[in-house]
């Protein structure tokens, strides 16, 4: 008899979050719908059904609107990134989190800070300081400064993890002659999996959404990412919306990707220090 009165007293709730869903799914699928209609079509409403899947669209924007050139170098920027930033988080997560060594506390601080600043607030700086060492209009300036904010968040997500790592695991380690490298790669990290791959997605997502850097620091069209060349793409076909929606989800596709294959490790790295202790 409670079962049934249990389901009942969760319709509200569901019934709440199904509205919240599609108040966040239907920009979405007018969209989608959109990128396959053709000029005529986009007239009877962006949630109209097209006659057919036309792929058209999405052809012009990877060829005449120049997106393969502008998916390169996004892939080469957010893989270079994403590459560096968790190698390096995990060393300083371990760092911070197992080792203890001088000005630790100090130190930590100080790594923090680029999580803590807005980047709106130092692109200036930042900006001259790449012209002076020749890297502005390079893949270098769209590189090593997301490093160096990755870094920071990926510091203090590490190293909670490691924090809460159990002590029997490594201290046993140690007894069997295990380095701390060796107790790093080999006994920690295939636990740290989960927070890891959660790392991997949200400096992708960071990385690959990023605007104002390579706005800033990149003036060669070759050079440009995505987002940017979407904003370029936007000021010349306007007026076209089926073209804009297809170049939207060249832009946003890789993203949802991403998350789609590793969603289960996501939530596990999001809810692992849900039930410590």
């Amino acid at each position: 008899m409670l079962r049934p009165l249990r389901w009942i007293r969760l319709i509200p709730n569901y019934l709440l979050l199904s509205a919240f869903l599609l108040i966040v799914l239907l920009p979405i699928m007018g969209i989608v719908l959109s990128a396959f209609k053709t000029d005529s079509e986009i007239i009877k409403g962006p949630f109209s059904l097209p006659a057919s899947l036309r792929l058209e669209s999405f052809k012009d924007a990877w060829t005449v609107g120049r997106f393969s050139m502008y998916f390169r170098s996004s892939v080469i920027v957010a893989m270079s990134v994403v590459i560096s930033s968790v190698f390096l988080s995990i060393m300083t997560g371990y760092a911070f989190g197992i080792l203890r060594f001088p000005l630790q506390r100090f130190i930590y601080l100080v790594l923090l800070i680029g999580f803590m600043v807005p980047f709106e607030a130092v692109v200036i700086p930042l900006y001259h300081a790449m012209h002076r060492f020749g890297l502005t209009d390079t893949y270098w300036a769209l590189i090593l400064p997301q490093i160096g904010q990755s870094i920071s968040f990926g510091t203090l997500w590490m190293t909670s993890f490691f924090q809460s790592a159990p002590q029997e695991l490594i201290d046993a380690s140690a007894l069997d002659g295990c380095s701390r490298w060796q107790s790093l790669w080999r006994v920690l990290f295939p636990l740290a999996t989960p927070a890891v791959l959660t790392l991997v997605v949200l400096i992708f997502m960071w990385t690959w959404n990023e605007f104002l850097l390579a706005l800033v620091m990149v003036q060669s069209e070759s050079l440009r990412t995505l987002p940017v060349g979407l904003a370029f793409f936007q000021g010349r076909y306007t007026s076209n919306i089926p073209l804009m929606a297809a170049g939207s989800i060249i832009v946003a596709g890789p993203i949802v990707l991403v998350y789609v294959l590793f969603q289960r490790f996501f939530i596990q790295g999001l809810l692992g220090g849900a039930v410590k202790g």
